[in-house]
């Protein structure tokens, strides 16, 4: 067990032992289930016969770290080594037991297979197979990423599960995989973000862009592409439709690998699930597990801040609700927020209100390129 702990992390200073998951091929990934399976079995014929408890990285806020790059200003969350247990022996640890075995079962079925599913596929399938032990999607995706990943210690995508997507792109980007796709020419419909891991990771690309946009809202994303303002401003533009999927975030770090000069700007509401979103893609997220590091990026805070209340028409500020008072809550918490945006957020509390993007409008509809253009100028992002 030492060693294979010292094979599967990295050793950043004295305290910080980064936990993550391996990127595996399909064959190493069965030989992982197969010894698990082996070693259950040992232990069970074994003169002193007992179920023992799996063995899981636990991923509450005390195991979280902060790492800070040496020579950037990127930093990321990740999870140390600090265990957390599945006993089949708790009442109310049980049933989730017997869940990591079962989805064990089911991605080794789809390995040897050669197959890719989604989480959303291998929850219907479950359901109808143990619907004792699975009787939502959360469930799946709690076991998936909190155990299954946890106990074999390798990606998602190495256990023949694929990321659903709902990202899109557009702008100066040439891609090339079996064609070439202009992606200034894709309308503004954008080009669709493939769930396929690695067709992304293989993707050949060419860009003239000055920097990479990415937007929150798919509503703001089609202004913008309509607008073309990626010609006005030499851009690549991408958005999740929200809080961002694993397949966006990947084509993100992958164009910030092959354009590293280029600054990534956030164009987000301003209200506490916009500054949640800027630091998914900045920092990672804890519901990622033991892969909320890997695509972390360098995106800096391009607007709505504080400073642009003085565009936005009185009438249009929305009260705060209980929900963004639980995101205040949550972020404040955070040992990974930086100090402007934490005062961001304590502006917003302050107020009462939040903003969103398209209160804008009120100056016209092609206000959003002049305002996007005038922030970079003035590097009014953070």
């Amino acid at each position: 067990m030492e060693e294979h702990r010292r094979k599967s992390s990295i050793r950043f200073f004295a305290d910080q032992d980064l936990c993550y998951a391996d990127i595996l091929a399909p064959y190493e990934v069965r030989a992982r289930i197969q010894v698990a399976v082996l070693n259950f079995l040992k232990i069970l014929n074994s003169p002193d016969p007992a179920i023992s408890d799996l063995p899981l990285v636990s991923r509450n806020s005390r195991n979280r770290r902060v790492s800070h790059g040496l020579l950037t200003d990127l930093s990321w969350i990740f999870l140390s080594h600090s265990c957390s247990t599945r006993s089949l022996m708790r009442a109310n640890a049980a049933k989730a037991f017997v869940r990591v075995w079962k989805v064990m079962e089911m991605c080794l079925q789809i390995l040897v297979q050669e197959k890719r599913v989604t989480q959303r596929e291998l929850f219907y399938k479950l359901l109808c197979e143990s619907p004792d032990y699975f009787s939502s999607q959360l469930q799946v995706n709690r076991t998936i990423q909190a155990d299954v990943v946890a106990l074999l210690r390798c990606s998602r995508y190495s256990l023949g599960i694929m990321a659903s997507s709902r990202g899109i792109v557009c702008g100066r980007l040439l891609l090339q995989a079996h064609k070439v796709v202009d992606c200034s020419a894709c309308g503004s419909s954008g080009y669709a973000i493939s769930g396929d891991l690695n067709l992304l990771e293989k993707l050949i690309m060419r860009s003239d862009a000055r920097y990479i946009i990415v937007v929150e809202k798919h509503a703001i994303f089609q202004r913008l592409a309509e607008d073309r303002v990626f010609n006005q401003i030499p851009s690549i533009l991408l958005t999740a439709k929200g809080y961002s999927d694993l397949a966006t975030r990947f084509l993100l770090h992958r164009i910030s690998r092959a354009f590293p000069d280029l600054p990534i700007l956030a164009l987000v509401d301003w209200n506490p699930a916009g500054l949640a979103v800027v630091c998914t893609f900045k920092f990672g997220s804890m519901g990622m597990g033991l892969e909320t590091h890997r695509y972390a990026c360098n995106v800096k805070w391009l607007g709505l801040r504080g400073d642009d209340l003085h565009l936005i028409p009185e009438q249009s500020l929305v009260p705060l609700n209980s929900q963004d008072l639980r995101i205040v809550k949550s972020l404040i918490s955070s040992d990974t927020l930086q100090e402007n945006y934490r005062e961001e957020l304590e502006l917003m509390v302050r107020s009462g209100y939040r903003a969103e993007i398209e209160a804008l409008y009120f100056h016209g509809f092609d206000y959003l390129g002049k305002y996007i253009a005038t922030k970079i100028v003035q590097a009014s992002y953070i």
